[in-house]
């Protein structure tokens, strides 16, 4: 058996630095990897899919040249091509995560399938062949998660796309069919309109991104509307079946009783935790109903010594809340007074629609079933100089304010570069400030944060 002072399953965005780390640190650490260097974020996130969105914005962007006085023939999109980039760039940044854990002292790294054998001890399947038995101190589960396929008829018949297979496609869909409009459904959905393709959405709900506000949902839904794409809300799709060369699905569609046919069908209805396999009783760790591994606010399961980070413990799913768990457990195990904790407030992300859905903090839903007072500032980006200029006029920028403080607790911002516009009130709201001061402040002209200015004059 081979002992540590940590073993680490997953080398996702917070498995990785937390290995490196806690190697540095002179601890004798072993990082269990089964696929590849990065998780999730690297190989069938957040990098491909931004590569992937930046080709077909290139071809919209063409498309739209006219607009500006440019006048451009209808450009051709060679998805190959595209596809190429994108691997070029995933091995790039693979690579990088690769050298950057084998050139760590004190570190192993194991290829394989991890799974517990015991209270600290985990074995491992490995891809070369054979197993290898590890026993730690501490133990860090980090294992991400996976597409949730929803109980359809026929679902096993016909060829499904998720969002890492449809990003390995050699032919452009004709019709791409999307179920889900979530932020992966919308993303994927956006991508493929401008690559050329027909798409047609199909929501369980009564509106898109259910998570946001109605004003947001709304927002967005108009924009992919405007670009041709077709959403179905109140639609639960209860089978599909293939026809010659054609998918149809059907079931209780816009609330009526019918049909739809495309070339390819894209799942994208949530995401499952990757627990299945690693004998989590064996170790005495807790998962909930959804099979998400139950943790406190400091990462702690219900074993001791046992911690869980990143998507496998529920809750937001994106690449900088993972490594937000990381520091929280840096900070924590390194530190003999750490008392870092999780905290939604610190919500953040960006949705890499065109326009960017941008959220910092609360929105008006999450404030109301909270029972705080608050204040909106909004403002169309129709006012903003810098979104006149470069006729990127969709979406508005929306900020909630405390009653009694003054001091800005959430944004929601559906416009060009709303993740940035988003990150920059998100520093405001770390530094404590009011509105006032945000209204007051002097900023270059002509920008984007300009427009914070006018935004907060609305109050």
């Amino acid at each position: 058996m081979n002992t540590y002072d940590a073993i680490i399953i997953g080398a996702g965005q917070g498995g990785s630095p937390l290995a490196s780390t806690l190697a540095n640190q002179g601890k004798k650490t072993a990082l269990i990897e089964k696929t590849a260097m990065g998780g999730t974020c690297v190989n069938t996130g957040c990098t491909p899919t931004k590569a992937l969105i930046a080709s077909a914005a290139a071809a919209y962007n063409v498309r739209q040249a006219v607009k500006y006085g440019v006048h451009a023939r209808n450009p051709e999109v060679n998805i190959q091509e595209v596809m190429n980039r994108k691997d070029e760039i995933v091995a790039m940044f693979r690579e990088g995560a690769e050298k950057g854990m084998e050139n760590t002292e004190n570190l192993d790294v194991i290829y394989g399938t991890a799974s517990f054998s015991g209270k600290k001890t985990v074995e491992v399947q490995l891809n070369d062949g054979g197993t290898k038995t590890l026993s730690g101190d501490l133990i860090f589960i980090d294992t991400g998660s996976r597409t949730m396929v929803p109980p359809i008829e026929g679902a096993d018949q016909v060829k499904l796309y998720d969002n890492t297979t449809i990003m390995e496609i050699e032919e452009l869909p004709r019709h791409l069919m999307i179920i889900g409009g979530g932020y992966i459904g919308l993303e994927f959905g956006q991508m493929f309109r401008r690559f050329g393709s027909d798409v047609s959405i199909f929501e369980h709900g009564d509106r898109l991104v259910s998570t946001e506000d109605e004003d947001v949902s709304e927002e967005i839904a108009n924009v992919l509307q405007s670009e041709g794409i077709q959403t179905h809300l109140n639609s639960k799709v209860n089978k599909v079946s293939q026809q010659n060369s054609e998918i149809e699905i059907s079931g209780d569609l816009s609330g009526n009783k019918q049909s739809y046919r495309g070339t390819h069908l894209l799942i994208a209805t949530g995401r499952a935790p990757n627990t299945e396999g690693l004998n989590l009783d064996k170790a005495g760790v807790e998962t909930d109903e959804k099979g998400h591994i139950k943790v406190n606010d400091k990462l702690e399961t219900s074993a001791k010594g046992v911690y869980a980070l990143g998507d496998v413990t529920g809750g937001l799913q994106f690449t900088h809340t993972s490594f937000n768990d990381y520091t929280i457990l840096k900070r924590n195990l390194l530190s003999p007074n750490g008392q870092a904790t999780k905290s939604d407030e610190r919500i953040t992300y960006t949705v890499f629609t065109d326009p960017q859905i941008g959220r910092a903090g609360l929105n008006e839903q999450m404030a109301k079933e909270r029972g705080i007072k608050y204040k909106v500032a909004k403002l169309p980006m129709e006012s903003v100089a810098r979104a006149i200029e470069t006729s990127h006029t969709k979406g508005f920028m929306k900020a909630l304010v405390d009653e009694e403080t003054d001091k800005i607790i959430g944004a929601s911002i559906v416009g060009m570069e709303g993740g940035e516009i988003a990150a920059a009130l998100q520093i405001a709201m770390i530094g404590g400030l009011t509105y006032q001061q945000i209204r007051d402040g002097v900023f270059p002209h002509p920008t984007l944060t300009e427009s914070l200015n006018n935004l907060f004059m609305t109050i």
